[in-house]
């Protein structure tokens, strides 16, 4: 097993320095796990590179630790848990932070966005509504992660469409009607505002067929 002391530093290192007495706090209340966090990516916030857990593993803190954090702390956490391993845990924690534009949630969201549990990307495209809206906090914040991850955004792109063709054909036979291809939309003219040029789209487009389905 991965010695405590290291798994707190990946953890801490999920945020820009300038948190990291905040993660501190977090840690100190989440419970141990067994299994050490998995699959990390990275990402640039602000111009720092942090470092995400794909996914984790740590029991939910009971409410009366949770009350002892600043709002800033429980923010942290419930980003944290929206990496946790149980679906319904990440929506749970997700829909705390969903309505905050501050830059380090951003990638939390972002992540889920390339994920295959349809209901938290419904979740996600109702709440980020004001991206369509130029010059809103999310519509800023979102379009400058883009900007600044591209890679990643294209990844993420990919994989909304991947999911879409394994899983979710059958409930939604066009892309253009699967909730996934809505969002990938209004993330996408977020980042054209923000960098001044059409964002590149990488889903396919309307009547393209792959595997003999249609788009």
């Amino acid at each position: 097993m991965q010695p405590l002391s290291s798994t707190n530093d990946q953890l801490i290192n999920a945020f820009p320095v300038e948190l990291s007495g905040d993660a501190e706090a977090v840690l100190a209340i989440m419970p141990t796990s067994r299994l050490r966090p998995l699959n990390p990516f990275s990402v640039a916030v602000e111009g720092q590179h942090v470092s995400i857990p794909g996914r984790l593993y740590n029991d939910e803190p009971p409410a009366d630790a949770l009350a002892s954090l600043s709002s800033r702390q429980r923010q942290l956490l419930h980003c944290l848990y929206s990496r946790h391993h149980d679906g319904m845990v990440r929506q749970r924690h997700l829909a705390k932070v969903i309505g905050s534009a501050d830059p380090w949630v951003v990638p939390f969201v972002m992540q889920l966005v390339g994920e295959y549990v349809v209901e938290i990307l419904i979740v996600i495209d109702d709440e980020l509504r004001d991206l369509a809206i130029p010059g809103t906090s999310g519509h800023l914040a979102y379009g400058q992660f883009i900007v600044d991850n591209p890679a990643f955004f294209a990844r993420t792109q990919r994989r909304v469409v991947s999911y879409w063709n394994r899983y979710y054909r059958s409930s939604y036979a066009r892309f253009r009607g699967y909730p996934g291809c809505a969002l990938l939309e209004l993330l996408r003219s977020a980042a054209s505002a923000r960098a001044g040029r059409p964002w590149p789209g990488l889903a396919p487009a309307a009547g393209t067929r792959v595997d003999g389905y249609g788009y």
